[in-house]
């Protein structure tokens, strides 16, 4: 089990790190640098930045915020939001971050996943799907969960890894904030047709999530926000838990 990824995930809205439920109903958490450094001290394998108003508001990432996480910690790190050109990548890694996690602008222009893979390489580009069940169908959404796409999640993502991403990040807008599990099912279904390691995001709420979703999921790795920002769940403690399995 220790060779599972648990990831953070700062959320990042007008500077400070937020939280919601199903996307909607924000409050806020912290400082992203602080709670950046606490985590990486904690022992997480990795750190998630998403500008996650980036997109709808229509601007870049906020850089400044980017490159003071990065100074504060010396784990992986993966910034996402308003990334829709390789000058964009150029920024954000200058920044310090040592992957990019692409969404939307994915969707509307698939072939940036084949550029980013080409131009850096696909250890990193990281593809971010937001789904939903719509009439017994996992679809995915763009937009912050707001906008539609008409796609399946499991087709994007084979197209995605066919372009040359690196991982699929999935979350489950469903589950998100909910606390009552992450989406086993389908993020099984996921792992058992992509050779890519998958991300599962959305639904947790107590260790048993993280041990359900490795053990029958087989996810390479588990992302969480709210439970570990305000203290339901530590890291060290969840770590040791899993190494009982």
């Amino acid at each position: 089990m220790l060779q599972k990824r648990i990831i953070p995930c700062l959320d990042v809205k007008d500077g400070k790190v937020v939280k919601g439920i199903n996307f909607v109903n924000f409050r806020d958490a912290g400082d992203p640098a602080e709670m950046g450094a606490e985590y990486a001290r904690q022992g997480a394998d990795e750190l998630v930045f998403l500008d996650i108003t980036a997109t709808t508001e229509g601007r870049k990432t906020f850089i400044e915020a980017v490159q003071r996480v990065a100074d504060n910690i010396n784990i992986p790190f993966t910034v996402g939001g308003g990334i829709n050109e390789l000058s964009d990548i150029d920024r954000i890694l200058n920044a310090g971050a040592d992957k990019v996690s692409i969404n939307s602008a994915a969707i509307r222009r698939p072939a940036l996943i084949d550029e980013i893979a080409r131009h850096f390489g696909s250890q990193v580009c990281i593809v971010a799907i937001d789904a939903t069940i719509v009439d017994d169908q996992w679809m995915c959404f763009m937009n912050g969960g707001y906008v539609p796409t008409g796609k399946n999640l499991f087709d994007w993502a084979l197209e995605a890894e066919g372009r040359g991403a690196g991982e699929i990040l999935f979350t489950s807008i469903l589950h998100d904030g909910k606390k009552d599990g992450y989406p086993v099912e389908a993020l099984a279904e996921l792992t058992a047709k992509l050779q890519i390691p998958v991300i599962a995001s959305g639904g947790a709420g107590k260790m048993e999530h993280f041990r359900d979703v490795f053990l029958k999921a087989k996810v390479d790795a588990a992302l969480a926000a709210s439970v570990f920002h305000f203290g339901e769940i530590t890291i060290p403690a969840l770590k040791l838990y899993l190494n009982s399995f």
